[in-house]
């Protein structure tokens, strides 16, 4: 294997430790959460099955994500309106103003991909 990959990997992984650091210090949410907020500004009014599949995670992960991020006010559920049992998920706009100063961390990958 080529050793040149694995420690382009390397680098990315810990930037991405370092953000995520970064995150939970100063916005108190991890990545997943985070993540969560970026997806609901790019598709609007998600199902909770949606959202998992979307980002990658478990129902149950998924449903603790998005508790979460309830009580912190960044998101909120809609229930559909011709079926009470559906339940919609949408970013705030505490959410969307969080998100904004998350765009501001600095993750300073660089050139690790090139």
């Amino acid at each position: 294997m080529e050793t040149r990959c694995i420690c382009k990997i390397r680098t990315v992984y810990r930037q991405i430790m370092k953000f995520e650091t970064e995150l939970e210090k100063e916005y108190g949410l991890n990545i997943n959460e985070a993540m969560l907020l970026c997806l609901l500004t790019e598709k609007e009014a998600l199902l909770a099955g949606e959202i998992a599949d979307e980002l990658d995670l478990t129902r149950s992960n998924t449903s603790k994500v998005i508790a979460s991020m309830e009580k912190k006010k960044y998101i909120r559920r809609h229930t559909c309106p011709d079926d009470s049992r559906c339940q919609r998920f949408s970013i705030t706009p505490a959410g969307r103003e969080v998100l904004g100063k998350i765009h501001e961390i600095p993750l300073c990958a660089g050139d690790v991909l090139s």
